[in-house]
């Protein structure tokens, strides 16, 4: 069984390589089990738990299986909030193939989910991109939406600032100049792409902001606690997500909506499945505003590794 690292993902993969992986597993078939979601209680905020499991049922055979903690509160402490690791066998025998990094697969495979979905939902010419939020997910956001827009950009905000300044220093070292910003309306309201990382649990993104023609793509919120776009936001705009039981179970940003009646299930779109296959339309019009949820699925993961695997095995 071989050991994959964080050196080998980014030394194997592309944004535009999974981005097209992404596309064709939501084509394809493939097993995805409800994901299993605990609540681990903490002294401060309480951590996750998740286990998302995940095969191939046609073309080459792959069973794997990701096991992701969350503790929100490892940030002051200077630790990542996340930890993973991702098991990938073989689908013809079970064997264990590889155990891969997971936080780093996922971040990767995150960020191409909302790239994919901005290649159906934001605008042609999206060319502003405004980033909430400067953790780990936040460089691969930027460049997987530069992958698939003509981003020439980009604006960073952060609750706390020096994080920014240092995500923007990171960024500008890969050749992406990034500015800085304190005040998030005036970027937002500027926006062709807004997208969302964050541990929020109080919304960020005021529905009002919104120009005409933006597309939003909300990451953060994976708990139906958790918030980072306001009533407002869900209502003007043509909602999408990643898939329709996890959206509708765990986001927040649809799940709180959706309770109170400020949309129904009805004004759900689509999700990536339905957007990869066709069975339904994306951006119809260069005015629209458009939004896109995402709470993460083994098959995003699934595809991710089996790219990741082929590469390093050759």
């Amino acid at each position: 069984m071989r050991i994959i690292t964080p050196n080998d993902i980014a030394r194997v993969l592309t944004y535009p390589a999974l981005i097209d992986a992404l596309e064709e597993a939501f084509r394809s078939d493939i097993a995805l089990p409800q994901r299993h979601h605990h609540t681990i209680a903490q002294p401060g905020a309480d951590a996750t738990l998740l286990l998302m499991p995940s095969w191939t049922e046609s073309g080459q055979k792959f069973v794997g299986c990701k096991v992701v903690t969350v503790f929100p509160d490892n940030a002051p402490r200077g630790e990542p909030s996340l930890y993973g690791s991702y098991l990938l066998l073989s689908g013809e025998s079970g064997e264990p193939l590889a155990v891969i990094d997971g936080r780093v697969l996922t971040a990767w495979r995150t960020a191409c989910a909302s790239a994919l979905a901005a290649r159906y939902l934001a605008r042609a010419d999206a060319s502003h991109l405004v980033m909430v939020g400067a953790g780990a997910l936040a460089p691969h956001l930027v460049h997987a939406h530069a992958s698939v827009r003509p981003v020439t950009r980009v604006t960073l905000w952060n609750r706390t600032r020096s994080r920014a300044v240092q995500a923007a220093f990171g960024l500008a070292v890969t050749g992406i100049e990034t500015e800085v910003t304190d005040d998030l309306e005036t970027a937002v309201r500027d926006a062709d792409i807004v997208s969302c990382a964050t541990l929020a649990a109080q919304p960020l993104i005021r529905g009002q902001w919104l120009k005409k023609g933006a597309h939003v793509d909300l990451v953060g919120g994976f708990t139906p606690k958790m918030r980072e776009a306001d009533d407002a936001a869900i209502k003007r705009a043509r909602v999408y997500v990643d898939t329709r039981p996890g959206a509708m179970k765990e986001a927040g940003d649809i799940v709180q909506p959706l309770r109170r009646k400020v949309i129904t299930k009805e004004d759900i779109q689509g999700d990536l499945f339905d957007l990869c296959r066709g069975k339904v339309k994306g951006r119809r019009r260069a005015s629209e505003i458009t939004l896109f949820k995402s709470v993460g699925t083994a098959i995003e993961d699934l595809a991710a590794a089996m790219l990741v695997w082929r590469g390093v095995a050759g």
